[in-house]
C-alpha cells in the first residue's frame, strides 16, 4: 500500500511538473510569436491592413467601388514606405480589434481612439490623424471665428458632443437649432433649414461625399480626438517601425496634407 501510494505520488509529481511545463510553454508561446510580425511581412512583401469602408472620409468606397479615404491612403503610404503589397481588410467597429488579436489583420487603421479598456488587449502607434468634431458650412459662407457665427443658423444634434461645445463658445445671436439626431440634424442642413452644422468629420464626411453640390467644408474646431493605428500585444518591433515611418511623414508634411485632402484642415500637433 505503501509502495503504490508513492508511486502514485511520484506519477502525481511528475503529471504536475509536466502540467506546469506545458503551460509555461502556452504562456511563452504568445510572447516568442510577438517578435514575428515584422519579419513575417517583410518576408512575404505583403502586409494586411485592416480599413472602415462605411465611415467617410475615412474610408468609403468610391464610386470606382474601390476603398478611398484618410484610412486607406494612410494603410497604403504605410505600405509604400515599407516596400511591401497592402491587402485591404474592411472591418467594422465591432470586430476590428478581434481581427487584429487572431491574427487576420498585421494593423488597424480605422478611426481607432486610444483608451485605458483598449490598451489591456492592444497597443497603439502614435497618432496620425485627428478625429474631431467643429463647425462646417458651405464654402461661400464667410466663418472664420466663433464671433461669425452671430446671427447665423447652426444645427446640431441635442446632447451630443458637438452639441455641449458648441454650447461653450457660441456668441450671443447664433440661432441654434437642435435636433433629436443626427439624421434630423443632417437633414436639416442639407435642405437649407440651416446655414451650418456641428457635428463629428465623419458625419461631415458623408455630408460632403452624398451632397457635393452643397460644397461643405470644416470651418471651426470644436473639439479634437486623435486616431492611433492599431498593432497586436507584443508587436513591438512593428510598432517602433510604423512610429517610425509616422514620425517621418509628420516631419515631411505628409499627414498635414493627407489631413486636409481628406479632412479638410491639418493634422497639427499630435500626440505620441
Amino acid at each position: 500500500m505503501t509502495t503504490h501510494r508513492a508511486l502514485s505520488s511520484t506519477r502525481r509529481l511528475t503529471l504536475g511538473v509536466l502540467a506546469a511545463a506545458g503551460l509555461s510553454a502556452a504562456l511563452m508561446a504568445p510572447a516568442a510569436h510577438a517578435q514575428n510580425a515584422l519579419d513575417n511581412i517583410l518576408k512575404a512583401k505583403e502586409i494586411k491592413i485592416a480599413i472602415p469602408t462605411d465611415y467617410p472620409p475615412y474610408g468609403f468606397v468610391g464610386t470606382d467601388l474601390k476603398p478611398q479615404g484618410l484610412d486607406v491612403e494612410m494603410a497604403q503610404y504605410i505600405g509604400t514606405k515599407l516596400g511591401v503589397k497592402v491587402e485591404l481588410i474592411p472591418v467594422t467597429s465591432a470586430n476590428r480589434i478581434p481581427y487584429l488579436q487572431t491574427q487576420k489583420a498585421d494593423l488597424v487603421i480605422s478611426t481607432l481612439g486610444k483608451n485605458p479598456e483598449r490598451e489591456k488587449v492592444i497597443d497603439f502607434t502614435a497618432a496620425y490623424a485627428p478625429f474631431f468634431q467643429a463647425v462646417f458650412a458651405s464654402k461661400s459662407l464667410n466663418i472664420k471665428s466663433f464671433a461669425d457665427l452671430a446671427g447665423k443658423s447652426v444645427a446640431v444634434t441635442r446632447g451630443a458632443m458637438e452639441d455641449q461645445e458648441l454650447a461653450k463658445v457660441a456668441p450671443p445671436g447664433v440661432d441654434v437649432k437642435r435636433f433629436e439626431d443626427h439624421a434630423a440634424s443632417i437633414s436639416a442642413f442639407v435642405s437649407g433649414q440651416t446655414q451650418a452644422i456641428a457635428t463629428s468629420a465623419s458625419t461631415a464626411g458623408t455630408i460632403m461625399v452624398k451632397n457635393p453640390n452643397l460644397q461643405t467644408e470644416y470651418k471651426l474646431l470644436l473639439k479634437d480626438s486623435p486616431n492611433f493605428i492599431g498593432v497586436a500585444k507584443g508587436e513591438d518591433k512593428l510598432r517602433e517601425k510604423v512610429n517610425a515611418i509616422i514620425a517621418d511623414a509628420k516631419k515631411a508634411g505628409d499627414l498635414d496634407k493627407m489631413s486636409s485632402k481628406w479632412l479638410g484642415r491639418p493634422a497639427g500637433e499630435l500626440p505620441l
